[in-house]
């Protein structure tokens, strides 16, 4: 990923030291005005019922770290770690939403939001990741989703967004066949405890991400560079997501039960046989690792020279085990990928460049603070290509942008280009539902500017400013402009001067 660079994240702090001094309340621009700012160029409309969200993941707001029982995570450990995050920043305050999340759901109903996907932390109801269950953790997240219930929205619960408790990880962590079992024992807690509340459920969000940059390349926890780690914890999760799946079921036969799965549109370097055949790898490899084998029980073909099931510890009946056939797919897209032939000799022994290979970011378009190309078409052409292949309800489970704008003297910020960015994308994801995609809400990434993992917070992608050395909190105009979408169930058909 490019990064933004540190002399522009101190920039951006020295400005956040010119912050309005208002309070909470008077800041918070009408969302009338909304309206005075969408012209009349024409609309389009979304289906009836379409679930208008936003999302979030428990270590990147509650903060909280050690309160109420919570147990030490991967995260806790490898960002108190010198040199592992931007600006030596933790998540051990974050958002503080484990005290505010009254705060951040009421402006939620203010955005007319529908839907809200949040995660639960594993180590708050297992705070070592087996045995004892703390209950003070299931009363939080009861309370919460209590909260989300009465604002009138439909709580989305991922059950693993990254956070892995530490004592699993000093027993191997994810490259540990033994922790696909004990997430299914985490899963079953959660479901009995909450399942009279919740009734949609994602296993896990973007598995690739977490083995690959956890296990694989080293930039997220646990931290580890071993690419034999990486294919162990990608198997393990497979089959962790088929345990879980049943453990759900088994509680909750009506309860729908998906994946958010991070997936990049794909784009070959050039027209030539080569690199169209290098595309199809990294698509298998990138986009559906973890959903082949959920939905088709067999890993796709992302390696030139074979799947090295020996390596991931592949063992007789695990095809059985790692199916699940998932009641949705949610799809996190952000940016598309380039990508080329990389000629290769068979491999002595599994490795990256095994898979024939190379990809890099696009550079078209506009480029949001974080590095990532801005490229609308990837929504239509990945929501495309899942709803004809597989067939089933798809929900946007993120989608969103990292702009460092702030708030003026009046407490407005006013992100335009942020709001170009949904309103291009949003566009396309019509345009794909009126292809005949049968997509059923979509989750805005995200509420809150947070903790944006390896980049701490020197990337801002919420539609709320977080003030993080004081916690309040500013409606951008990308939030009102979103309320109008989600209370008009619309979008503008043409370019708007916003």
């Amino acid at each position: 990923m490019n990064r933004r660079s540190f002399l522009a994240q101190t920039s951006a702090w020295a400005a956040a030291a010119a912050l309005p001094k208002l309070s909470g309340a008077s800041i918070l621009p009408t969302l009338n005005a909304v309206a005075e700012q969408t012209p009349a160029a024409g609309e389009i409309k979304f289906p009836k019922d379409f679930l208008w969200g936003t999302a979030t993941a428990a270590y990147q707001v509650e903060g909280a770290w050690n309160v109420d029982g919570r147990g030490e995570t991967v995260w806790d450990r490898f960002s108190h770690a010198p040199g592992n995050v931007k600006g030596a920043y933790t998540g051990d305050e974050a958002c503080d939403d484990y005290h505010r999340f009254p705060e951040d759901i009421a402006f939620m109903k203010q955005m007319n939001m529908r839907s809200y996907r949040y995660s639960i932390a594993w180590s708050r109801i297992q705070p070592t990741g087996e045995g004892t269950i703390n209950q003070k953790g299931i009363d939080y997240y009861k309370r919460l989703t209590d909260t989300v219930l009465k604002a009138g929205m439909r709580p989305l619960v991922t059950l693993y967004h990254w956070d892995l408790p530490q004592p699993l990880e000093d027993k191997g962590g994810w490259p540990n066949r033994d922790t696909a079992a004990r997430f299914a024992d985490y899963a079953e807690i959660a479901v009995k405890a909450l399942g009279d509340r919740i009734n949609t459920w994602a296993i896990f969000n973007e598995p690739w991400v977490f083995t690959y940059l956890g296990y694989g390349s080293g930039v997220h926890a646990p931290g580890k560079q071993d690419f034999d780690l990486f294919l162990k914890a990608s198997h393990t999760v497979n089959l962790a997501q088929g345990d879980a799946f049943r453990a759900i079921k088994a509680i909750a036969p009506k309860s729908k039960v998906g994946t958010a799965f991070s997936m990049s549109s794909t784009t070959p370097a050039t027209s030539s046989p080569e690199d169209a055949a290098a595309a199809k790898r990294f698509d298998a490899f990138n986009n559906v690792w973890f959903l082949e084998t959920a939905l088709r029980g067999h890993y796709p073909e992302a390696f030139v020279h074979g799947v090295p099931l020996e390596t991931m510890g592949f063992q007789s009946g695990d095809d059985k085990r790692m199916t699940a056939p998932l009641d949705y797919i949610g799809v996190n897209y952000y940016f598309r990928q380039i990508v080329a032939n990389l000629a290769t000799p068979a491999p002595t022994k599994p490795s990256y460049d095994a898979m024939g290979f190379n990809h890099y970011n696009g550079k078209e378009g506009p480029l949001t603070e974080i590095g990532w190309e801005v490229y609308p078409r990837g929504m239509y052409e990945i929501v495309q290509r899942v709803s004809k292949d597989y067939k089933l309800p798809i929900e946007i489970t993120e989608n969103g942008c990292s702009y460092g704008d702030y708030p003026d003297a009046s407490g407005r910020v006013a992100d335009v280009r942020r709001i170009h960015y949904y309103r291009e994308h949003l566009r396309e994801l019509a345009r794909a539902i009126q292809d005949g995609a049968d997509v059923r809400g979509y989750h805005s990434w995200s509420i809150l500017d947070n903790f944006e993992w390896s980049e701490g917070y020197t990337q801002r992608f919420g539609m709320v400013f977080v003030d993080f050395p004081t916690q309040r909190r500013f409606m951008k105009d990308s939030g009102k402009w979103y309320a109008r979408v989600a209370s008009t169930n619309t979008v503008e058909a043409s370019a708007a001067t916003t």
